[in-house]
C-alpha cells in the first residue's frame, strides 16, 4: 500500500489507464484475428471490409497513444501486403 496521497492517485489512474489500454489493444487484435480469418475463408468481399476495420482500429490505437505509429505503420504494412496476395490468387483463379 502507497505512504503517500499522490503515490495512492497514481496507482489508482495507472490501473485505469492499464484497463482502457488493454481494451484498445484486445479490440484491435480481434479485428485482425477476424481479417485473417476471412483471408482463409476466401471472400473477397469480406476481407475488404475486414482489412478497412481492422486499419480503423489500429489508427484508433495510435491515437489514443496504445500504440507507436511507426508500429502502427508495420501492422497496416503487412495486413495491406496479405490482402494483396490473396487478392492476386484471386484473380488468377478466376
Amino acid at each position: 500500500m502507497p505512504k503517500l496521497k499522490s503515490s495512492a492517485k497514481r496507482a489508482r489512474s495507472s490501473e485505469k489507464r492499464r484497463l482502457r489500454n488493454k481494451r484498445v489493444k484486445t479490440r484491435m487484435k480481434t479485428a485482425i484475428r477476424q481479417f485473417m480469418q476471412t483471408l482463409q475463408d476466401e471472400e473477397l468481399d469480406e476481407a475488404s471490409r475486414a482489412l478497412r476495420n481492422a486499419v480503423s482500429c489500429i489508427d484508433r490505437a495510435v491515437s489514443k497513444g496504445v500504440l507507436h505509429r511507426n508500429n502502427a505503420a508495420r501492422k497496416k504494412s503487412q495486413l495491406h501486403t496479405r490482402y494483396n496476395e490473396f487478392a492476386e490468387r484471386q484473380s488468377e483463379e478466376d
